[in-house]
């Protein structure tokens, strides 16, 4: 028997301890009945205390409820319909539990409903009313609903509030309007540090992250969540070396991050591979008491698989006190990222198994996975029972998840049936996976269909022009490269540079194919001369089909020697010592011949063993992470800094 069933059989039990006890909604429907036979549900008081754990509940609780949990949301609407008169208490409560809503736009809209509700019965709105009301119409996007919110705000006097204030500026920045909001910044005669820090939110919410940094360093003063709300944007904006950059200043200040903070820190981490920097930020964690906490374990799990440590990221997901479905999701996709496709399978039905049901972007990262390890058979299952048993509809990644199933497994007429079949219209997307397994198997004449539909569904898109080209190369069909390339410079469209980043010493090197600017490029040159040497002695010969011009095969493998991946493993040897794990970070997709290359590389290092060059060493491993931008692993790392905002 529970805490709560022990004190209903009390004569006269008191509510807060019962609140105080309960664990979830059952117990919360038998206090809820206690009220009623016992008509205590009548006074205001207690029916406000009910209303108030829906909306907040106890952060103590077993397993914890976040704000705005959709069962225990839905059932204040209810036991909200049951009140006479609600009072401004229980108006404000409702207000505050759906503009934090953890789902749905219904629930922002319920805030707006209950605002004009009250005022409709003669309350009017207080202090505690407006931050939420204007939450509500950011997360709506509803700015005209917010101006006129505004204008109640400056007529019943509460415009010198700094809570209303940085709700105002919060929202003005969700709806775009960085000019409304700094006009109001402005007029602000002395703002404190929480008004400066909502203003730097506010020009990273629009993206103008310099300008956020030019506050950051002229604020007079800055409190942790200052600190955090930089780091974060920094990387929700891709400027992952500012943000690791900030954080050595913040731990140089002695400031204590926060686990939003932290997040963030490891989301860049592994977006540039980055893992002794990652390890550095893992002590910090340990050393100031921010585990257990679920959102920076989840982010340590992503970290060390986005940075090839799969070994230590199931070590750490297994050590989690709770898991959540976003743990197993990021559990899942790194998985994927690395091919352990039955692994992803396993997790996934261990996920279920503690009835915790997959969501969309966790059915993605299992495709992935499938697609990566070749189950074919059971990616289809999957996507199937995605249909029948999650009643879920597939998106696009779905879609593009599967053709790039079918696709990588030879079966390129069932996949392109399958596009043209789709109840939605196939985007970019689709088409591209398509195209991938086209230059995949060398089908030149279906990549010659799918190619001229994605050049015009994106004609910016260089990507889809260099995949054409790689179709029509590896086909030796050295017209339709040519033609490619005078179809980009008459469209004006420029190949993004490839680049290949890995770590050493904390210290993260930056390659690009044709790049002489490293201070020792000259001596990495001819490491690769000797590397390339030794391991064409044991069997190695250049894949050339990728290299996009028709000239001779020793021009070709000279322009293979200059790719930055090669450059980076290159550097790599000459860094490390007998044993060393090399990892190379690649922005883009990696050309068959570095793949190949680091596949086997172990073996030739270690059959290599004539002389004691950094490059003939046993046990050396050479690892080439590539970052598929929109797969699963790409979106994981956001929704986790998402929740460690909230």
């Amino acid at each position: 028997m529970g805490a709560v069933e022990r004190t209903l059989g009390h004569k006269s039990p008191r509510l807060v301890p019962l609140l105080e006890a309960c664990s979830g909604l059952p117990q919360l429907k038998a206090i809820h009945a206690h009220m009623l036979r016992t008509h205590i549900f009548s006074d205001v008081f207690c029916a406000s205390r009910l209303l108030a754990f829906c909306v907040d509940p106890p952060h103590h609780r077993h397993p914890p409820q976040p704000h705005g949990s959709p069962l225990l949301l839905d059932y204040a609407l209810w036991v909200f319909s049951l009140v006479d008169s609600p009072n401004l208490f229980m108006y404000n409560a409702m207000i505050r539990g759906c503009a934090r809503a953890a789902a749905g736009d219904h629930y922002p809209l319920g805030s707006l409903h209950f605002y004009c509700q009250m005022q409709r019965r003669g309350l009017q709105p207080d202090n505690l009313t407006y931050p939420f009301v204007l939450k509500a119409c950011g997360r709506l996007r509803c700015r005209g609903t917010g101006r006129q919110v505004h204008g109640q705000v400056v007529r019943r006097g509460f415009e010198l509030d700094a809570h209303v204030q940085s709700s105002l500026l919060h929202m003005y920045a969700s709806c775009g309007d960085a000019c409304a909001a700094r006009s109001l910044f402005d007029g602000i005669e002395r703002p404190d540090v929480v008004l400066w820090t909502s203003m730097i939110k506010v020009y990273n919410q629009c993206g103008d992250i310099s300008f956020a940094r030019r506050l950051f360093d002229i604020m007079p003063e800055r409190n942790v969540v200052t600190w955090s709300s930089m780091i974060c944007a920094y990387t929700k904006n891709g400027h992952f070396d500012e943000a690791l950059d900030l954080f050595r200043v913040m731990k140089l200040e002695n400031i204590k991050a926060n686990e939003p903070a932290m997040a963030s820190v490891l989301s860049s981490c592994a977006s540039l591979g980055a893992l002794q920097q990652g390890e550095r930020a893992h002590d910090y964690i340990v050393q100031n008491n921010l585990l257990p906490n679920l959102i920076v374990g989840t982010a340590l799990v992503n970290m060390y698989a986005k940075c090839g440590d799969v070994g230590r990221a199931i070590s750490i997901f297994e050590k989690l006190p709770e898991k959540d479905w976003l743990s197993w999701t990021t559990m899942i996709a790194g998985l994927a990222m690395h091919g352990y496709g039955t692994m992803a399978v396993d997790y996934l039905c261990k996920m279920i198994e503690e009835k915790l049901a997959p969501r969309e972007i966790t059915f993605t990262a299992v495709l992935s996975a499938c697609s990566h390890g070749g189950l074919v058979e059971k990616g289809l299952e999957l996507f199937e029972s995605m249909k029948k048993d999650y009643a879920m509809d597939p998106g696009m990644e779905h879609y593009g998840c599967l053709v790039d199933l079918l696709g990588r497994a030879g079966r390129l007429e069932e996949a392109e049936k399958f596009v043209l079949g789709m109840p939605i219209q196939p985007d970019a997307s689709v088409w591209g996976a398509l195209l991938g397994a086209c230059r995949i198997h060398r089908n030149a004449e279906m990549g010659e269909r799918v190619g001229k539909i994605l050049t015009e569904l994106q004609p910016a898109h260089s990507g889809y022009y260099v995949l054409m080209s790689n179709v029509y190369a590896t086909a030796n069909q050295w017209e339709g490269v040519t033609g490619m390339r005078h179809v980009m410079r008459e469209r004006g469209v420029n190949k993004s540079p490839g680049h290949s980043l890995i770590e050493m010493e904390g210290t993260v090197h930056r390659f690009v194919m044709g790049d002489k600017s490293h201070p020792e490029i000259g001596k990495i040159e001819e490491m690769w001369k000797e590397i390339s040497q030794r391991i064409r002695s044991v069997g190695y010969v250049g894949n050339t089909t990728e290299v996009l011009f028709d000239i001779e095969e020793e021009e070709k493998e000279s322009a293979l020697a200059k790719h930055s991946e090669k450059l980076a493993v290159a550097f790599g040897l000459m860094k490390t010592g007998p044993g060393d794990t090399i990892r190379i970070i690649k922005n883009l997709r990696v050309c068959e011949d570095c793949h190949e290359l680091s596949k086997g590389f172990q073996l030739w290092a270690s059959v290599s063993m004539v002389s004691q060059s950094a490059y003939s060493r046993p046990g050396t491993s050479v690892v080439v992470i590539l970052q598929q931008f929109g797969d699963a692993d790409d979106v994981v790392p956001k929704i986790i800094e998402e929740e460690a905002a909230a």
